[in-house]
Formats: C-alpha cells, sequence, structure tokens
C-alpha cells in the first residue's frame, strides 16, 4: 500500500474510531451485523399505474397484495372459518371502520370479544416480526405502545403466561381496548412490508392522485420511478405552460377534475369564462356524462372547456418543438400543415378533410401564435398550478424519492421502456447537447428533468428542463411515453381511425426474447442469474391471453389495468408484485368493490397468485443490498479492530488496557 493510500485509510479509520472508540464496541457491531445478515429478506411490494384510483391503492397497500390473509390463514385455517378469517384481515385493513361497523351492529359479550381479538392480532403480529431484528421491531411500533406491544409480541417465556395475561386484562378494563387494536393492526402493516416500489404513474384517469401521495409520504420505505403521467404533471407544477394544458386536457376529458380543483385547488374559472365566451357548443368536443357531472349546462361548459384547452395545447406544443429541433419532431407541428381554404390537412402524405370551424382562433400564417386573451389565460393557469402548496409539496416528494430508474436487490425497474432500433442497437437521442442512450439516456433524461424544476426561475436551464419534462410525457419514442408519437390531435380532427395508431418502440416486441432481457443487463451491470427487469406502463391484456412475464421470466410488466378505464382492455384490475425471502410471485387482482363493501361484507380484492422465480435456499439479508453495505460495514470494523490491536490507532474510553481512563 503506497503512502498517499494508507493515509487515506488511516483517516478513514479515525472518522470510523470516533464512532467505536474501543475493541468491545467495534466487535459489538460485527456480531450484530453478521446476525443481521442471517436474517430472512425483507418484503418489497411492487405496484406500477395507479392513475389516481385512491381506493384500490389504500386498499392493495392495506393487504399487501394478500399477503396479511395469507398468514391469518396460516394461523387459523384449521381454527377460524373462512368467515372469521375474513374478518379479521378487515380488521387489520381497516381497524378503524371495521371496529365501529361491529359496534354498530352489536357485538355479544364485548369483554370476551376484546380479549380474543387482541389474542389474534398479537399472535398475527408476531408471526410478521420474526423476519426482523427486536430493534427494528421496536422502531416499527408507536412511541407510546413500544413496551406494551413488544411485551406483547415477543411473549416466549410460558412461566410469565400471568403476566401477559394481565397485561391484556388490564387494557380491556381501562377501556383502551380498541386504541390498541388500531395500534396493532398499524404495526402489522407497517412490518408485513419491508420496502414499497411503485413503477410510475399515479396521476390521471382516476380522481385523486392527492390521496395516494399523502399515504406514501406516509409510508416507512418508498421509491417511485416517474411515469410519463407523473411528469406531465411535474412539468405543470414547474410552470411549463405545454404541461398545464395536457394535464387540463387530460382531466377535462375524463370528467376529472376533482383531481385539480378538489385535490389542489387549482382555479379553472378564468379558463371556463374564455371558454364561454370565446367558443360555441361543438359535437367535436362533445363530453360524455359521467359520475362526476350531472347537469347537462355543465356538460356543455366542460365541453367548450375541452375544446379550449385543445387549442391551447396545439399551439403551446408547436411553440416547444420549434424551440428544440433535437426532439426530431417537425411533423408533429400540424397547425401549419392544415390547409383552411381547402379544410385538408396534409399527414402521413396524405390529405385528409377537417372542419377548420372549430379552429376559429387559430391564426394561419402564424397558426402557433396565441391570441391575447389566450395568453392572459395561460398566465393565470401558470400562477394557478405554480402557487398550489399541495401540488407544489406532493411533487418536490415524488422527486425526492423518485427517479426514472432504479436498481435494487438485482432488479431493475423504470416504468416505460429503454428506447430500441428495429435493429436491436439502443436508440440514440440528444439530450443537453449530447447523443445518449440506453443507460446513459436514463441518467441524462433524469438530470434535465430534474433542471426543470430546480433550476433558477426565468433561466434557460429552466426553460429547457421544462421543456424536456413535456418530451418525456409525450415525445418521440421517449422512455417513459415508448410510443412514435401521441395522435391527440387525430384523434380529434380526422375520422380515419387509421391515423390514431401510435407504434410502440421495438423495445416491447423484443421483451419477449430471454437473450434481449441479457442484453439489458449488461447494459445496467446487473447479474442475469438473478436479476429482473420490472416496468409498467403498457397495459397487459389478460382476457386476450396476454403474460405479464415476459423473456422467459426475466422481464415482469406490472401495469394490468389498475386505472378502472383500462380494465374492459384488460380484464383484470392491475397486477402487483412481491419480492420476499421466498422468491418472486405476481398477483393478477380483480377490480376492487368499493371501500363500504369492503368494511361492512369483509371484501378483498380477489387475487390469482403465480410463482415464478422461487430460489433454492431461502434468500436473506445477506443477499440484498442491505446485506452487502452491512458486508462493507463489517470488513471496515475489522480493519479498525486491527488498527486497535497493532496500536496504530488508540482506543478512548475505560476499557482501553492501554489507557488509565479521564
Amino acid at each position: 500500500m503506497n503512502q498517499e493510500k494508507r493515509f487515506s485509510e488511516r483517516k478513514y479509520l479515525e472518522l470510523l474510531a470516533e464512532k467505536y472508540p474501543t475493541i468491545q464496541s467495534a466487535a459489538t457491531e460485527i456480531i450484530n451485523y453478521e446476525a443481521l445478515r442471517q436474517l430472512p429478506k425483507g418484503t418489497e411490494h411492487f405496484m406500477s399505474d395507479l392513475h389516481g384510483e385512491y381506493e384500490a391503492f389504500i386498499h392493495i397497500l392495506n393487504n399487501a397484495s394478500g399477503e396479511i390473509r395469507q398468514k391469518v390463514d396460516k394461523l387459523y385455517g384449521k381454527v377460524l372459518t373462512s368467515t372469521e378469517r375474513a374478518q379479521l384481515s378487515t380488521l387489520i385493513y381497516y381497524p378503524e371502520e371495521k371496529l365501529k361497523e361491529l359496534k354498530d351492529n352489536g357485538i355479544e359479550n364485548i369483554g370476551e370479544w376484546y380479549l380474543v381479538t387482541l389474542h389474534q392480532l398479537i399472535e398475527v403480529c408476531h408471526l410478521v416480526s420474526l423476519k426482523y431484528s427486536r430493534r427494528k421491531v421496536r422502531r416499527a411500533i408507536p412511541p407510546e405502545y413500544a413496551f406494551i406491544i413488544n411485551e406483547l409480541i415477543n411473549a416466549e417465556d410460558t412461566q410469565r403466561e400471568e403476566y401477559y395475561e394481565q397485561i391484556i386484562q388490564t387494557i380491556i378494563e381501562i377501556g383502551s381496548a380498541e386504541d390498541m387494536i388500531v395500534a396493532i393492526a398499524t404495526v402489522i402493516k407497517r412490518l408485513i412490508v419491508d420496502h414499497l416500489h411503485i413503477v410510475g404513474d399515479l396521476f390521471d384517469r382516476g380522481q385523486r392522485p392527492d390521496i395516494i401521495i399523502e399515504r406514501l409520504m406516509d409510508h416507512h420505505a418508498v421509491d417511485i420511478q416517474w411515469g410519463n403521467h407523473d411528469v406531465l404533471w411535474m412539468g405543470a407544477a414547474a410552470g411549463s405552460p405545454a404541461c398545464i394544458a395536457a394535464v387540463l386536457f387530460n382531466a377535462i376529458k375524463y370528467g376529472n377534475l376533482d383531481s385539480l380543483e378538489t385535490a389542489y385547488g387549482i382555479n379553472l374559472r378564468p379558463l371556463a369564462i374564455f371558454a364561454q365566451e370565446t367558443y360555441p357548443a361543438s359535437p367535436r368536443f362533445a363530453l360524455k356524462q359521467s359520475e362526476t357531472v350531472h347537469h347537462s349546462k355543465d356538460i356543455t361548459l366542460l365541453s367548450k372547456m375541452y375544446h379550449a384547452v385543445a387549442i391551447l395545447l396545439f399551439k403551446l406544443e408547436g411553440q416547444l418543438i420549434e424551440r428544440h429541433p433535437e426532439y426530431n419532431m417537425d411533423d408533429r407541428k400540424l397547425l401549419e400543415r392544415i390547409d383552411f381554404s381547402a379544410g385538408t390537412i396534409q399527414i402521413y402524405g396524405k390529405a385528409y378533410e377537417i372542419d377548420v370551424a372549430d379552429l376559429k382562433t387559430v391564426n394561419p400564417k402564424k397558426p402557433y401564435e396565441l391570441t391575447g386573451y389566450e395568453a392572459s389565460i395561460v398566465r393565470q393557469l401558470v400562477t394557478s398550478f405554480t402557487n398550489s402548496y399541495k401540488l407544489q409539496a406532493h411533487v418536490r416528494f415524488i422527486y425526492g424519492v423518485g427517479s426514472i430508474h432504479l436498481v435494487f436487490n438485482g432488479n431493475l425497474m423504470f416504468h416505460g421502456c429503454v428506447p430500441m432500433n428495429a435493429d436491436g442497437s439502443f436508440m440514440e437521442m440528444e439530450i443537453a447537447g449530447e447523443r445518449v442512450s440506453g443507460r446513459a439516456l436514463f441518467e441524462a433524461a433524469e438530470t434535465l428533468a430534474r433542471q426543470g424544476y430546480y433550476a433558477d426561475p426565468g433561466s434557460q436551464e429552466k426553460a429547457d428542463g421544462m421543456d424536456f419534462l413535456w418530451f418525456l410525457w409525450c415525445g418521440r419514442n421517449s422512455p417513459l411515453f415508448g410510443r412514435d408519437h401521441i395522435t391527440t390531435f387525430e384523434r380529434l380532427f380526422i375520422e380515419d381511425h387509421a391515423t390514431w395508431k401510435e407504434a410502440d418502440n421495438p423495445y416491447y416486441k423484443m421483451i419477449d426474447d430471454p437473450g434481449f432481457a441479457d442484453i439489458l443487463f449488461e447494459a445496467f451491470e446487473l447479474n442475469p442469474t438473478v436479476g429482473h427487469i420490472i416496468n409498467g406502463h403498457v397495459p397487459v391484456a389478460a382476457q386476450k391471453g396476454e403474460s405479464p412475464i415476459k423473456g422467459g421470466g426475466k422481464i415482469i410488466v406490472i401495469d394490468g389495468g389498475f386505472c378502472k378505464a383500462y380494465q374492459p382492455k384488460t380484464g383484470i384490475a392491475g397486477y402487483t408484485l412481491i419480492y420476499d425471502s421466498y422468491g418472486m410471485r405476481i398477483a393478477a387482482h380483480e377490480p376492487f368493490p368499493g371501500l363500504d363493501a369492503a368494511i361492512s361484507n369483509n371484501s378483498d380484492i380477489l387475487s390469482q397468485e403465480e410463482v415464478f422465480d422461487a430460489p433454492q435456499d431461502r434468500l436473506k439479508v445477506g443477499d440484498s443490498d442491505v446485506g452487502k453495505r452491512l458486508e462493507r460495514k463489517t470488513q471496515d470494523l475489522k480493519k479498525l479492530l486491527n488498527a486497535f490491536r497493532q496500536g496504530w490507532i488508540k482506543q478512548s474510553g475505560a476499557d482501553d488496557p492501554n489507557q488509565g481512563g479521564k
């Protein structure tokens, strides 16, 4: 070892010695680390494409994709009926709501019921705690209940049975049984999953993405891989006019104004007035009645708002594409391809008839120029989005725990695709003046996406980053969009459905080939014998026999239709994934019957599980990223022990035999 390296290592070990100042303290920590590495690997839970469907999300979060019911069945499969096990599971999922429902219906001999139920919950809690160290379990318990719950779930000494029974009896006698039931149920849900992964698309379609995000903000360990709908809202929060127009377009189209007005307090009144004053009712923009819109006059106004936002969107997107020739999207500047006198548009090398009457605010000579009124509306909308405290807090959270891709415990997660050429080569894109592909594309794209929110207001860097957030939403072969182009204009103005086709990137055909998975593993430096690629974005048509498991089991697509709008196509209500010490398994879910049914009828989301990767030996913490970090720390501590014993770093404290203490 050269002198410089030895000096650097000595400085590091001296810093380490400040935390572990004696041989005993360093040795104790080594023993702790080695013991932790032998525990079973923690459970990881994967969800994707939630799209604001908060009730289904909360239920699957609460039941951990059926993991809790499995534990209840394991303990009580031969003791309780299926109905009784369902009630106990529901009590764990929704303790406060279920308790109220049971009490309203009357519980016979409630004291005895409390006693039995507390015993059952304690046994479930003990079972789910077994894979963790007691220190980690203690950290999962609410502080006010730490001593009592820790004592109850570790009741191993049968000679102290009277002690534990007295604790439970006292809890009931002083009227704290219900508080304790809620507390233990909370600990069970906290311990059942060690880490939660959200593989994109929190927003759009469903009504309340904010409720989902609030739950995620309270979660003990979560990461998010951004989806194209997420970066759209991130761009809107940053103040991108094009992203704001697209968010509004989606929300109005799908009758989803709750996600704007109720969730985030976005002021749509100026837009409504503008639309009412500017546009007559047009059949082209007529919206269908939905659960959220009950009055015909509301639908008429919303249809006009939809019309107004669509024109704003086409103009703002055209401006953005003009600013960025590197996006290679000039063919998507569609307003300039319109012959207003002939009523046609040149697209795909062919002239199509369109009704230009609905484009009356478009200046044929300057088609992307906003009118003065339009520019005023855009400014007001930007102010509303950027001043929404709740939206800004949520987007900062998504940036904080999120990324375009993540490698975790040997698995690669991303929402869309790795853009590929048809010949099997990685597709190159120009980002920030550099040609990048594959992993480098992901990294460069994330840097620019962060720049769009965090760069100095008014700077060119922020402007370029905001524009890139729009590109990630729907740009040509964006890694989060994964298609050649988006056909918003065509679906509104052209009757020929052939023009509505959005060609997928070749990636989506290649993922069926196990050899292609190995190419991706190499590009992202993954171990092909144990690693997996997990992504969402494209709903899996299960009812047509399509499998979410691709590439010989190496690639898993977990978008199975969480969003109700996709369920007619998929035939199911979403896939989720569980990866624990016994391996990896995927669950296909039936539609959620609703919160009221879940509580009153003990209705669960029916799921079918498929185990597709079971290791020969049970996985341990030592096999995980945490285990590898513990191993590195152990090696460093062993070096510190050696330094202490050789005397070139001195111990501090009274237990150092070479020092007299202080």
